[in-house]
């Protein structure tokens, strides 16, 4: 398989569309934790309790319904689904690592465009998915909503009058939302404000995490926050106070650019070019490597010192350099070594072909 066939394939629409503020918010992801009235959670059920949840969404849904620019849903059961195709659409965060290694019969829906996708038996028996690329968390929230009502009128949730939608685990009771932005922030890392604001940003009710959620490094200065509080907030205070934290981040991420570029140009030109150069011409690169080399190019690409690649590309490799996707498009296993230098191959290839293309060849 051709490289840009296979990034046509593989590329989710977050990683390819811009949004707002796309120089430093990558996505916006909604996500909302349901479970069906009088049957276990998926924690404690039997298998056959998981497949009868399965089951009754299956017959209760219309799945083949669409969603305006969304496109049609399509049932996928996790028993069906190779090793290594779960490994890649957790790198694409199309489904939690939860799902795909310790489901007892799971599955989800996907829409077409990849910006929606329903879980089924992960830790809730629903946990409804919406990702947007860019600063986007209002219109997230308000696709994600659509969904929710789309299901609510099949399917009897587990809901209390007093404490909200009940959950398997207490942190997500209330409103069931979890709301996270994945933000670029090489700015205030270079700068060393992030050990100085990360405390503050826990202070008001948010997390902060890596790239791929909990216990996860944030690799390429790539990072997540999300709030922690579900109970005693409506969904739309919960997305404002996140956007209002989000905002400040951004502006003080643009601030320390712009210190940067002031009091050190030619030190962060020269980290940005050297970076390049690692990865246009690396014949074997570690996965932190890469990482730190695609944020220094993106930051690069973002203050105007290198106009031939497009901005996305950081989105893209970040998500195609994972060991799963090397092993999907070496057509098999691979050795972590192996692994290293088909990660260079990729990089180099795919730097090429979009030069290729903004040349006119």
């Amino acid at each position: 398989m051709s490289l840009e066939r296979f990034i046509n394939q593989a590329v989710s629409s977050w990683m390819s569309e811009d949004g707002p503020n796309s120089d430093i918010v990558l996505s916006s992801r909604i996500r909302l934790a349901r479970n069906l009235r009088d049957m276990t959670f998926p924690t404690l059920s039997s298998r056959e309790e998981a497949e009868a949840v399965v089951h009754s969404i299956e017959d209760r849904v219309n799945i083949s319904s669409e969603f305006p620019e969304h496109g049609k849903l399509e049932l996928l059961i996790m028993d069906e689904i190779q090793p290594l195709q779960k490994r890649v659409l957790v790198e694409k965060h199309l489904i939690s690592p939860n799902l795909a290694e310790n489901s007892l019969y799971g599955a989800f829906l996907l829409s077409e465009n990849e910006k929606i996708s329903i879980m089924i038996n992960e830790e809730d028996h629903i946990r409804i998915q919406c990702l947007f690329p860019g600063m986007q968390l209002s219109e997230t929230l308000k696709v994600a909503n659509e969904v929710d009502n789309w299901l609510e009128e099949k399917l009897d949730y587990a809901f209390d009058e007093q404490f909200g939608y009940l959950t398997s685990c207490p942190t997500n009771v209330g409103t069931g939302l979890r709301a996270s932005v994945m933000m670029h922030l090489p700015g205030l890392v270079l700068t060393r404000q992030m050990n100085r604001i990360l405390p503050a940003v826990n202070q008001l009710g948010l997390v902060v995490r890596g790239i791929y959620g909990e216990g996860s490094e944030a690799l390429g200065n790539i990072f997540q926050i999300s709030n922690q509080t579900t109970l005693g907030k409506s969904e739309e205070d919960i997305v404002e106070d996140l956007n209002g934290v989000v905002s400040q981040l951004i502006s003080q991420e643009r601030a320390a650019r712009n210190a940067l570029v002031k009091t050190s140009n030619i030190q962060l030109e020269d980290r940005v070019y050297r970076s390049y150069g690692t990865l246009a011409n690396s014949r074997i690169i570690e996965t932190k490597e890469a990482a730190k080399c695609l944020s220094d190019v993106r930051l690069g690409i973002d203050m105007g010192y290198i106009r031939d690649i497009s901005k996305n590309i950081l989105n893209e490799l970040m998500i195609l350099t994972q060991p799963g996707f090397l092993q999907q498009y070496a057509g098999g296993p691979l050795r972590q070594d192996e692994r290293d230098i088909r990660r260079a191959a990729l990089i180099r290839e795919r730097i090429k072909m979009e030069k290729n293309e903004n040349a006119g060849g």
